[in-house]
C-alpha cells in the first residue's frame, strides 16, 4: 500500500461533544425547518428513536438542522448529496489513500440495492453523476462509471445486517499499524470505548476483497459491531447514519493512535473498569452527537473550500 503522499496529521478527538441541549449560535431557519424541529421535538417526547441522516447543508440549513428517521423515505437526492459531502470529510480527516476507499449507502425504500462510490476517483470527486447503483450480487444497476472490485465488502455486510445502511472502507495508517500487531483494541483514550471489547479483525487475506465469499468472510468478521480492522490492509465501519459511520471511522483511527502512542511509550496503566467503559460509550454513541460533530466537519470543510 503505497502511502508515500498522505498526510499522517493527528486525527482530531471527537467524543468530548456540547450536550444536545446546550444553546450555540444558530443561522436563521425557515418555517419548513421549523416545522421539521418541532415535530422532532413532539417524536422525541413520544419515544420515536430516530436516526441522524443529514440533509445538504446550505447557507440558511446547517447539516445538523434536520433529522429524519431513515425508514421516513428520504430522497435519494438527499443521500447522494450527504455521501459528497462524507467523501469531502474523510480526505479533510486523512482517511484518503489515492482513489482507493469507498462509501456506501441502502437505497432509501429499496434495501435491496444500495449507492456506491465509483473506481477511478477520489473519495472528494464524489459527485451525483458518478454514484453507482449496484444490487446485493455486486452488479451494477444504474450508472456508467466502473464499479469497485471491492464491492462484495459492501454488498455482503448489507446482506447479513438488516441495520446497517451505510458503510465506509479506508486505508486510515494507524488502524493499519494496529492490526498488523495482533494486539486487541484497549481503552487508552475516550474514542476507543467505542471500540473496547467489540472490534472485529478479519485475518484471512491480505489481497483485497474481489469474491463474494471473501466479502462474506468480512461481514462474519465485523459481527455485530460498528468496525472491523482487515488485518495489514484496512478498516470497515458501519453506522445506521451517514454521519455516524464517519465519525465512527475518525474515532477508530484516533483510538489506534493513541493506542500506539501509550505502547510505544511503555507499561501503559490500567484500563478504567469495564462497567465505566461501558457508560461511556452509551453517552458518545447517541445520533445526535455523531450529527453534532459531522455537522461541524462539514462547516470546515465548506469554509476551506470557499477561500
Amino acid at each position: 500500500m503505497a502511502i508515500g503522499r498522505r498526510r499522517f496529521a493527528r486525527p482530531r478527538s471527537l467524543c468530548c461533544v456540547p450536550s444536545p441541549c446546550a444553546t450555540s449560535p444558530r443561522l436563521p431557519i425557515s418555517g419548513n425547518e421549523a416545522r421539521f424541529r418541532d415535530l422532532k421535538q413532539r417524536q422525541a417526547l413520544a419515544g420515536f428513536n430516530t436516526y441522524a441522516i443529514l440533509l445538504p447543508a446550505s447557507a440558511s440549513r446547517p447539516a445538523s438542522a434536520v433529522v429524519q428517521k431513515v425508514s421516513a423515505g428520504m430522497s435519494h437526492n438527499d443521500v447522494k448529496q450527504q455521501m459528497i459531502l462524507a467523501g469531502k470529510v474523510l480526505v479533510a480527516e486523512g482517511q484518503d489513500d489515492f482513489t482507493r476507499g469507498h462509501i456506501s449507502f441502502r437505497v432509501p425504500d429499496e434495501p435491496s440495492r444500495f449507492y456506491m462510490k465509483p473506481h477511478s476517483i477520489g473519495l472528494d470527486e464524489i459527485t451525483l453523476d458518478n454514484i453507482l447503483t449496484i444490487g446485493m450480487d455486486g452488479q451494477v444497476v444504474a450508472g456508467t462509471s466502473k464499479r469497485h472490485s471491492e464491492v462484495f465488502i459492501h454488498s455482503e455486510i448489507f446482506k447479513q445486517r438488516p441495520d446497517v445502511h451505510c458503510i465506509v472502507h479506508s486505508h486510515p495508517p494507524y488502524a493499519v499499524a494496529l492490526s498488523g500487531t495482533g494486539r486487541p483494541m484497549r481503552c487508552y483514550s475516550q474514542p476507543a470505548a467505542l471500540f473496547y471489547e467489540a472490534l472485529g479483525v478479519y485475518s484471512d487475506t491480505i489481497n483485497l476483497i474481489r469474491t463474494a465469499d471473501m466479502g462474506a468472510g468480512v461481514a462474519r468478521a465485523l459481527g455485530p459491531h460498528r468496525a472491523v480492522l482487515l488485518k495489514n490492509h484496512g478498516v470497515v465501519t458501519v453506522g445506521a447514519s451517514i454521519a455516524e459511520t464517519i465519525i465512527g471511522v475518525i474515532m477508530l483511527e484516533n483510538a489506534a493512535m493513541v493506542q500506539l502512542i501509550a505502547e510505544a511509550a511503555g507499561d501503559p496503566a490500567p484500563e478504567f473498569p469495564s462497567a465505566d467503559i461501558a457508560k461511556l460509550r452509551h453517552d458518545i454513541s447517541r445520533p445526535e452527537q455523531f450529527a453534532i460533530n459531522f455537522d461541524y466537519l462539514v462547516r470546515r470543510v465548506q469554509r476551506r473550500e470557499s477561500i
